[in-house]
């Protein structure tokens, strides 16, 4: 049976112990050698042991840095979990997300700490004294690993719970894809450490003792990842679809032919770009990998065929078969399972399934409930979005069933948008619709019932409170919202607006 420890930690553990000089990293150009990268870990397992903590979850300011990493494992060699704060989020967002938690402690690399009022570890500055590379004994699976806080439609972010069980049931599912890595691979991380891939994207290299490119924070992460690619003959990785959407100009100067292996994820996937893709990725076998991050990082996926027949919907590829260790059914809004070709809702169960909502039992209970499959009763997720099984029990993706969208591969809650913006216009109706724009990216379009106004303050106001992602990139002021025949707002009129 997979384990924390059997499937993650110890073979971290022996790429450490036996690939001492190969690289582990290369961040914004410079390589950590796996002796380094356990160097690093031991100096900051020192520095958590001398501090006592006692709150087993520990917040991470997450910068594109080794110590960083490195914290990572530290943490989880104790049996601690990490709560990731990004450096470029609003602190009033981070400090909520540790009031959340009730985080004490905070491992920061940073040159200056912005948390004044936490106990900080800088972990730039520790100095390495000696091997700690022993885990702590008797840990439960059911220990938290991380906790993600994603966008929340009541203006507060909330956090996804995620056991070291998931993760350990995640990588058994990876490897049984048949995708394989070895300790020569070059893997891309692309994802920001707050976002569920950027453990895949990690764990699968340094569980084979290969080596990890980054992409530094303030980059243009498309142009560097494509300079990855081509200069460091990048053999593995995982991108959006979006990240391809912005090189799709520059396909022909890439030469992307070393990229054996090519994951597709965090957004529906369009056919007609991995066709393209092809053409640059040469020798490339791809992969649309599905999953929210209640399921741990993908709970389905599909393999292309190139030069072959690739099934999609409305132009989007399927999103194939449940992984193991998941299963995935459709179903209708009573709960019965649908048969092949009809619509209803993908619901996911099994190992990879998260404990819940951070202290959120009403979100619980609307997001998780239990039905039995085969006389064996399973907690499943409703992940809100619209499907159908085809007759082969491939899942083809139609849409969301809720008003969520991905940006920039971030989930984001139009709700949670529309609440800072009535707070800052004192009341004012305000709806946020997800749009693609004419190079089939994703945006956001608010919509204020309002005569027209200078919108800079209203924006900084909100910069202040979210990510940049979720900050809309159109503004279309209405005197009166248009109402359907429910006396609630018409969205699709409002749509057909920003197309106009």
């Amino acid at each position: 049976m997979y384990n924390f420890y059997t499937e993650i930690l110890n073979p971290v553990l022996d790429s450490i112990s036996c690939s001492k000089e190969r690289n582990a990293f290369c961040i914004n150009g410079q390589f950590y050698s796996y002796n380094d990268f356990g160097r690093h870990i031991s100096k900051i397992r020192c520095a958590l042991l001398s501090t006592k903590q006692e709150n087993e979850k520990v917040g991470l300011v997450i910068n594109d840095d080794i110590e960083t990493y490195a914290s990572i494992f530290a943490l989880w060699l104790d049996g601690y979990c990490y709560v990731p704060l990004h450096p470029n989020w609003p602190l009033e967002r981070c400090l909520d997300i540790c009031d959340q938690v009730g985080i004490k402690l905070i491992l920061d690399s940073s040159e200056k700490s912005r948390y004044e009022k936490v106990k900080v570890i800088p972990t730039a500055t520790l100095l390495y004294s000696n091997d700690m590379l022993s885990p702590k004994e008797n840990v439960s699976e059911n220990e938290l690993a991380y906790i993600l806080f994603t966008s929340g439609s009541t203006g507060k972010p909330k956090g996804v719970q995620l056991m070291r069980k998931n993760i350990a049931a995640f990588m058994d599912s990876f490897w049984k894809t048949g995708i394989g890595i070895t300790c020569e691979d070059r893997c891309l991380q692309a994802f920001d450490l707050s976002f569920d891939v950027s453990v895949q994207s990690y764990l699968v290299a340094l569980t084979k003792g290969a080596c990890v490119y980054t992409i530094p924070h303030g980059q243009i992460k498309y142009i560097y990842a494509s300079e990855l690619i081509d200069e460091h003959k990048i053999t593995f990785g995982a991108m959006a679809p979006s990240m391809l959407r912005y090189l799709k100009p520059y396909f022909n100067e890439i030469d992307a032919s070393s990229l054996r292996t090519c994951i597709l994820t965090a957004e529906a996937c369009p056919l007609n770009l991995m066709e393209d893709w092809y053409n640059c990725a040469t020798n490339t076998e791809i992969f649309d990998f599905y999953g929210p991050t209640e399921c741990t990082i993908y709970c389905t996926y599909y393999k292309l065929t190139k030069g072959g027949y690739n099934k999609s919907l409305n132009g989007i590829i399927s999103i194939g078969k449940p992984m193991a260790n998941c299963v995935g059914l459709i179903l209708d809004e009573s709960g019965n399972e649908l048969p092949a070709g009809e619509k209803g809702e993908l619901c996911i169960a099994g190992d990879h399934v998260t404990k819940g909502y951070w202290m959120n039992d009403e979100k619980n209970e609307s997001s998780f409930f239990q039905k039995e499959v085969n006389g064996t009763d399973m907690r499943f997720y409703h992940t809100g979005d619209l499907c159908y099984k085809d007759a082969d029990g491939d899942i083809m993706y139609s849409g969301r069933l809720d008003h969520q969208a991905k940006i920039q591969g971030f989930r984001v809650e139009m709700g949670e948008i529309e609440f800072h913006a009535r707070e800052f216009l004192n009341g004012k109706n305000v709806v946020c619709l997800a749009f693609d724009n004419k190079d089939q990216l994703t945006e956001i379009a608010m919509f204020i019932e309002s005569e027209e106004f200078n919108p800079d303050e209203m924006i900084a106001y909100m910069r202040t409170k979210m990510p940049a992602y979720m900050i809309p990139s159109r503004l279309i002021f209405l005197p009166i919202f248009p109402l359907n025949s429910n006396d609630k707002v018409d969205k699709v009129k409002l749509k057909a607006i920003i197309n106009i």
